[in-house]
């Protein structure tokens, strides 16, 4: 099943370094990717994106792991799948800096732990009210999934869902606030709460780029939205 919420990479005509970002963009969004994988999308041929993917590689910006064997065991060298590391990732920005951490460092020094989850939950609380009703309007897990990434997307997290096991898997595959929230999980901790709420499930958050993850990961269940009035839907 094809990933939905991120926006489709297009490949620039003409220069090397257009094509090698529209390949990075696609390791962003899809990563763990295999390179044949990433060449029928972008229409170019396997031999050019290895061109583009050594060069990451060579750079710091990409890393390959074994693909997972399907059934027996055959002869020949198992598939590499390809991803950013947090340097090739930098190349798409971040939207907070070092200043942010050092606000975030006073706030804590002179409020404490409550002060900067107290932010945390205003900060999170602006995207909410700006997306709930598009999101809370749909009718099940499934498409209120398709419907955050959506969502997310458009404020900068390139995210995708897709249906996995007994429920879905929402991915964000470029955090603007990873580095901040390395030092102050409170960040996650606030925006996985507010997923719950906007979901009107439990949520399980599986990995984070904060914590060293590729991709920020959340497994939301096929379960009936509970209302508030307490009852499933």
């Amino acid at each position: 099943m094809k990933n939905v919420g991120s926006e489709s990479t297009v490949v620039p005509s003409g220069h090397d370094g257009r094509t090698r970002h529209a390949v990075a963009r696609l390791l962003l969004e899809q990563g763990p990717v295999t390179a044949a994988s990433v060449a029928e999308q972008l229409g170019l041929s396997p031999t050019a994106v290895r061109r583009h993917i050594d060069a990451l590689v060579a750079d710091g910006e990409a890393t390959s792991r074994e693909a997972p064997r399907q059934g027996q065991r055959g002869r020949g060298r198992p598939a590499k799948l390809f991803l950013l590391t947090e340097q090739g990732r930098a190349r798409f920005g971040h939207a907070y800096d070092d200043l942010a951490v050092a606000a975030l460092r006073f706030l804590a020094e002179q409020g404490g732990e409550e002060a900067v989850r107290t932010f945390a939950e205003r900060r999170v609380s602006a995207f909410v009210d700006q997306h709930r009703a598009a999101i809370v309007a749909q009718p099940d897990a499934a498409e209120r999934a398709k419907a955050l990434a959506l969502a997310l997307t458009r404020e900068g997290y390139a995210a995708s869902a897709r249906h996995v096991g007994a429920g879905e898997q929402l991915c964000q595959h470029l955090c603007p606030v990873a580095h901040v929230a390395a030092e102050f999980p409170q960040l996650c901790e606030t925006e996985t709460a507010a997923f719950a709420d906007l979901l009107g499930t439990h949520v399980q958050r599986l990995a984070t780029i904060a914590r060293g993850d590729a991709v920020c990961t959340t497994h939301i269940p096929n379960t009936p939205r509970i209302p508030d009035g307490g009852e499933p839907a």
